[in-house]
């Protein structure tokens, strides 16, 4: 059994640096490139917990004796998660942190939120410093296996993309061969461009740096002809730049991003992932956070089950779990339209499956 974890063991510090992503919508300027250190949590072995776990704890029942819980999220990513002037945190993540307070605790704003950075995003959930990790991360296999954690149905459907100035003259990357492109080092943004161009068989020559901030600091001053990241963060770096710069239309990987908790910990998975299929639900039966009262007792068998759920054996303290979290903060559709709409970001595939979409959520019964 010690053989069998201390293999484990290795595997993550032999690969931790290689499957970190992230995106944020930092904007400093300087005038050279700017190259800061990573202070990637693999390279203290005393941050890496044991990945074998047994039955992760009672996370459920942590949350409820302690009032609140506990979310990590970006803080810097606007229409995700980001922190307004007066100190509330917005976003669509943001709103899924307070749909499972809604749940547990019914009170959507017993939430306390950690920022985590690409380094630290995943040690933190490891180690139990937060209850869940909702912060634009990808799914991705190495994750899901090598890291011990597990991921929720997916909240967005992203892409990496190429942002680049407007007067530049590239009408997508296939024009951009022999640039400078600016990627967070050690991210499958990085691996997915080296990738993208290959198979397009054209050059360029990357501008690494480790911290995102200093990524959009470098495209900031000049230094490379296109930044790459998630489309998600490409919206929210344009969104707040002083610029006039253009996302090209190539998506160049898949990203699905959405909810992880630590494996083993099977009830809390269950919230978390049922969490979010209530909001797809909803979405489906016509039901808002303005008109979910109407529904309750509804003649309609399925919503009945839905808002009234007595016997799927699921975690949740309360049958009208469903209910909690409609009335916090929607269906699917109005979380989308109050914080990803105003980035102009199309939906496409994060729509509804009767609506040409991919989002669906299986039934309660």
């Amino acid at each position: 059994m010690r053989k069998h974890w201390l293999l484990r063991l290795l595997a993550v510090l032999f690969t931790f640096t290689l499957i970190a992503s992230a995106c944020g919508d930092d904007d400093t300027s300087d005038a050279d490139p700017v190259d800061e250190p990573s202070d990637d949590p693999a390279d203290d072995p005393e941050d890496v917990v044991d990945l074998a776990q047994d039955d992760g704890g009672d996370t459920i029942q942590a949350i409820i004796d302690r009032g609140h819980l506990e979310c990590g999220v970006n803080g810097q990513l606007l229409g995700f998660s980001n922190v307004e002037d007066d100190g509330t945190y917005t976003g669509l993540d943001v709103d899924y942190c307070r749909a499972v307070a809604a749940a547990l605790l019914d009170d959507p704003d017993a939430v306390e939120y950690t920022d985590l950075t690409a380094e630290t995003r995943f040690t933190a959930l490891q180690s139990g410093d937060i209850d869940v990790l909702i912060r634009n991360g990808t799914w991705t296999s190495s994750r899901d296996g090598v890291l011990g954690l597990q991921w929720a149905a997916t909240t967005f459907y992203d892409g990496a993309g190429m942002l680049v100035n407007s007067d530049s003259g590239f009408g997508s990357v296939a024009d951009m061969d022999g640039t400078i492109i600016c990627v967070q080092t050690g991210t499958t943004t990085e691996i997915n461009l080296e990738i993208y161009f290959d198979n397009l068989g054209i050059s360029y020559e990357p501008l690494n740096v480790a911290d995102e901030a200093a990524v959009t600091a470098n495209f900031s001053s000049g230094a490379c002809d296109g930044y790459v990241t998630d489309k998600s963060g490409l919206a929210s770096f344009k969104a707040t730049y002083d610029g006039d710069v253009t996302i090209l239309d190539d998506t160049m990987s898949k990203e699905p991003l959405g909810p992880a908790t630590r494996e083993g910990d099977e009830d809390f998975f269950d919230v978390v992932q049922w969490t979010v299929f209530a909001t797809f639900n909803a979405e489906e039966f016509g039901i808002t956070s303005a008109n979910v009262a109407d529904h309750v007792g509804s003649d309609n068998g399925a919503i009945a089950k839905f808002l009234d759920d007595q016997e799927s054996g699921l975690a949740f303290p309360t049958a009208d779990w469903a209910v909690r979290i409609i009335s916090a903060v929607g269906n699917y559709q109005e979380i989308y339209d109050r914080n990803i709409g105003p980035l102009g970001i199309p939906e496409g595939v994060n729509q509804l499956y009767t609506q040409g979409g991919i989002l669906y959520g299986p039934p309660v019964n």
